[in-house]
């Protein structure tokens, strides 16, 4: 299949999406998940969720087994769940008659299947009964493992990887007054959408849809509905209706705001795209991060987290619904809306869609994957 070819952009009129076959179509997936997923930094989570050396989780990250743990020296690190010697799954291999097989031991991470241990620097330590082994050449494959924000990056193809801060660009900046780093978890919603996630990407990036499909979201932001959204300042946030100033039903909150933003981020909303697959959305009080993970070509995982200051959470009366109840209202409409689209787009005559002019935003995923599936 040869790559996309964009059509000059023209300011004022109908631009086309991408074809639909780069939505539906198993090959194209198979060269995103090898020129896109596996050659960026995606998000998987949070750092807080590792917080003591020897702590691990296991991953499925586009298909791979990927063990993140935190080392001796307290670091991240990541590698691919795969012993050297056979290829067997380092964690989660459950043997029946054995309590503790094999996986991250204390200081150790051991085979279940002929007990070959790693450091958790992923050093090959031990070869049982076997002498003379170079261990230098047997490490564990390792993962590219970057921190920002409190957010948990890998990077599947860490040889010759680019920068994570190459791949921020101008967020760090735009975002540096919310104090994402220190934010945890208060709430967390998965979805399983039966959609591609670039139908879902361009959904995020435009809100001409929203007087049509988020009423509840519209009557807090009253912006959204006028002209098709196509007079928002995206750069100097949004503005709620008069009285309101955070994501929530009543568009209030006991929660005190993030101390160190400025008048425009105690009262507006903001919202960020990290290509290929976190979103966040940023509130005076609490920030909805959406972390996508493809399925496939017409699935998504999305697990939504509600991120909030830890005193807010550690407060006797902390309660996450004001935000989560209309998150996941708007979620599941969007959602509704993208799988819509999917079924739709596999109509006989259908050879692509097209972005409105105040879909402008929409059109930054068609020449992100365009410029990369072009690549060799």
């Amino acid at each position: 299949m040869s790559p996309v070819e964009l059509p000059p952009q023209t300011a004022r009129s109908l631009e086309q999406t991408l074809p639909s076959e780069y939505y539906r179509a198993p090959e194209v997936y198979a060269r995103e998940r090898e020129r896109i997923f596996c050659r960026e930094w995606l998000c998987v989570g949070r750092e807080a969720e590792l917080p003591n050396s020897g702590d691990s989780k296991v991953l499925d990250v586009l298909g791979e087994s990927i063990l993140l743990l935190r080392n001796e020296a307290g670091a991240l690190r990541g590698f691919y769940n795969v012993c050297r010697h056979r290829g067997a799954q380092l964690c989660g291999t459950l043997i029946p008659g054995r309590a503790t097989p094999g996986g991250v031991l204390g200081k150790r991470i051991r085979c279940p299947y002929h007990s070959w241990s790693y450091s958790l620097d992923g050093e090959l330590l031990a070869t049982p009964s076997i002498q003379g082994v170079d261990r230098s050449k047997f490490s564990l494959y390792p993962v590219g493992v970057e921190i920002w924000g409190g957010f948990v990056f890998v990077h599947l193809t860490p040889s010759g990887a680019h920068s994570l801060t190459e791949q921020l660009g101008a967020m760090p900046t735009r975002t540096c007054r919310y104090p994402l780093s220190r934010l945890r978890v208060g709430h967390t919603i998965r979805y399983d959408v039966a959609a591609n996630w670039k139908i879902i990407v361009e959904n995020y990036n435009e809100c001409y849809h929203c007087g049509g499909v988020h009423p509840e979201l519209c009557e807090l932001v009253p912006a959204f509905r006028r002209n098709g959204g196509s007079d928002l300042e995206w750069e100097r946030g949004i503005a709620h209706r008069e009285g309101a100033y955070t994501f929530t039903r009543t568009g209030t909150t006991a929660r005190a705001p993030f101390p160190e933003l400025n008048e425009y981020e105690r009262v507006r909303h903001f919202g960020e795209v990290l290509y290929p697959n976190l979103f966040l959305s940023l509130s005076c009080d609490h920030v909805a991060a959406f972390i996508l993970q493809p399925m496939g070509p017409q699935r998504t995982l999305i697990d939504c987290q509600f991120l909030f200051a830890p005193e807010a959470i550690a407060s006797a009366d902390f309660d996450p619904s004001d935000a989560s109840e209309l998150w996941d209202i708007t979620n599941r409409q969007d959602w509704a809306i993208c799988e819509s689209v999917q079924r739709g787009i596999a109509a006989r005559p259908h050879e692509h869609g097209y972005y409105a002019p105040m879909e402008d935003y929409s059109l930054d995923i068609r020449r992100y994957v365009g410029e990369r599936l072009g690549r060799e």
